[in-house]
């Protein structure tokens, strides 16, 4: 490879590091947000929440969630060929796009809010929440352009900037306003004698939030944009090109760019508003109005957020290998592409094994120790469901790993099959086997487990690749056993006469301590994966071998 394509991949590398890096990290700050909010709001509250915003979710990602990747590709390809009076038109037809779509979805909302929440969610007092959250389709609409405008000019800096921005005002005005609206709905609850007021307007308070965080980030989007100008401005006396696209020709190639990555978007975040759906509408069926909100708080409020957290660290790696396997399959270096898919799901896999284990075993101490409310219920999804951190890490990361080889299609057949399979189990775990709640739970496993099988299976086939075994599964399930149950009676132990919550943190310092003196023991850890800790990473290597563990 050439001086300069060695250059441009590693400018595509790095800049697709710095993007996962802001994605792992506002999506972090969101989950840990539900912590508090759960507390504010309350288990029904996070019910009311959970409807309002996984309709809001779907909607947003059929008017323009797929904008920013559609706009960065069409504004590259212009880009790369020195053609930036036409990138230029794709910004301004764009945000004529997101104007339109995410305007009319606003509308939608606003007024079919109460057919929306009632009808089809089985949830009507979440169509307060969802006509808050009806402006902010609008602005993140015009958001997503602004962000593929700046990544297909090659910076991810404002988009990653821009993320953090977003979710640190979402988390300050979210919790803000959700304890100001609660309060409120206190009042009011008591004069119509209902205990549910209070709940509703808090998610509604929670969904204000939202878009005040989005302003945010459009601000600062607007700011950069207008400071970099001069300079686009520069760019564009320079382009001589003859080749001026027209606008009809624009909106017809971004409607065809947009068309795919919406069909694998709507595939992989339906399954959440489609179990709600389901769920919700037979729990009225039996006549269990109150009880299902009360269970879905809890399932969205508490299972889902801990679990999201270690799955968190999958999207950020599918983020960042993408780039880089797409830069080895183009060069095609297969056996490049094979250690970095190897290197990525042994670094995955040493984070959600222990994860996932911690979680069963101290599931309802750390639910005890974060959040009020109910504890049992959360304990046991914990202890029944933290497989699907391993599977929906596993399936996470296959997604990248199959687009970053240009097989953008198979992940969407892989999605529909292991959603068919899911509704199915779903449908029956609710309707014959009567399991309640933990039917959303283990249908989840079920969906994660087909969805990671696929993708295994069409990895293997397109790459050859054939996964390591000793060091990426069998080590860490060892260890993170011996952990699991070190950590559970310490947790027992000191529980004779400590709280919880002190009791809970001791458990989990120990536990970090044995799974990495386990895994050094064992020989889990690599040299070169040592070597990557930030700051303390030399250092450790070197105290390892002067006592000759390593």
């Amino acid at each position: 490879m050439s001086e300069r394509g060695k250059k441009i991949r590693n400018g595509i590398v790095i800049q697709g590091g710095i993007l996962a890096a802001a994605g792992l990290i506002a999506r972090a700050i969101g989950i840990v947000r539900r912590i508090p909010l759960t507390n504010i709001i309350g288990d029904v509250g996070n019910g009311y929440y959970a409807a309002a915003y996984e309709l809001y979710a779907i909607i947003l990602l059929l008017s323009s969630y797929s904008l920013p990747l559609a706009v960065s590709k069409m504004v590259a390809a212009r880009v790369s060929r020195g053609q930036y009076k036409n990138a230029k038109k794709i910004f301004k037809a764009s945000l004529v796009f997101a104007t339109i779509s995410g305007g009319l979805a606003c509308l939608i909302v606003l007024f079919f809010a109460d057919f929306l929440a009632g009808s089809v969610m089985g949830e009507p007092m979440s169509a307060t929440a969802l006509r808050v959250l009806a402006p902010t389709l609008l602005i993140v609409a015009v958001m997503g352009v602004f962000r593929g405008y700046f990544q297909g000019l090659g910076t991810m800096t404002p988009t990653a900037i821009s993320q953090i921005v977003e979710q640190i005002f979402l988390v300050v005005f979210s919790l803000l306003f959700a304890q100001i609206a609660f309060g409120r709905g206190t009042l009011y609850g008591n004069l119509m004698m209902s205990d549910r007021y209070a709940p509703a307007q808090g998610a509604a308070g929670a969904t204000l939030g939202c878009g005040i965080g989005a302003v945010a980030g459009l601000c600062f989007l607007l700011v950069v944009y207008l400071a970099s100008r001069n300079n686009m401005l520069k760019a564009e006396r320079k382009d001589v090109t003859k080749a001026n696209e027209d606008y009809a020709s624009i909106f017809r190639i971004l409607i065809l760019t947009i068309v795919p990555v919406l069909i694998s978007s709507v595939m992989y975040n339906v399954c959440g508003v489609l179990d709600q759906i389901m769920y919700n509408h037979y729990m009225l069926g039996i006549g269990q109005e109150e009880l299902k909100t009360f269970n879905w708080g809890v399932y969205s409020g508490k299972y889902k957020v801990l679990i999201n957290l270690p799955i968190a660290l999958a999207s950020a790696m599918c983020s960042a290998i993408v780039p880089s396997l797409s830069a080895s399959f183009a060069n095609h270096d297969v056996a490049s592409a094979r250690s970095k898919v190897a290197s990525a799901i042994r670094a995955t896999m040493m984070i959600t094994i222990p994860s996932a284990v911690g979680l069963a075993l101290l599931g309802k101490p750390i639910v005890d120790m974060l959040f009020s409310g109910e504890v049992d219920l959360a304990g046991q999804m914990l202890l029944m469901g933290t497989l699907s951190v391993i599977f929906y890490a596993l399936s996470t990361l296959g997604n990248g790993i199959l687009q970053g080889i240009g097989k953008m299609y198979v992940p969407i057949i892989n999605a529909a099959i292991a959603l068919a399979v899911h509704l199915l189990a779903l449908w029956a775990m609710l309707y014959f086997m009567k399991l309640d709640i933990m039917a959303v739970v283990f249908s989840n496993i079920i969906f994660s487990l087909v969805m990671f099988i696929l993708n295994h299976l069409a990895i293997r086939k397109f790459i050859g690749y054939r996964q390591e075994l000793n060091k990426t599964f069998i080590i860490p399930l060892i260890v993170s056993a011996v952990m699991g149950g070190v950590s559970f009676g310490i947790y027992h132990l000191f529980r004779l006469f400590l709280p919880v919550t002190a009791s809970c943190i001791i458990a989990l310092v120990v536990a970090v301590v044995i799974y990495f003196a386990g895994m050094i023991a064992l020989k889990g850890f690599r040299e070169s994966e040592l070597m990557r800790i930030p700051v303390l990473g030399k250092t450790l290597v070197n105290l390892l071998k002067r006592f000759g563990v390593m």
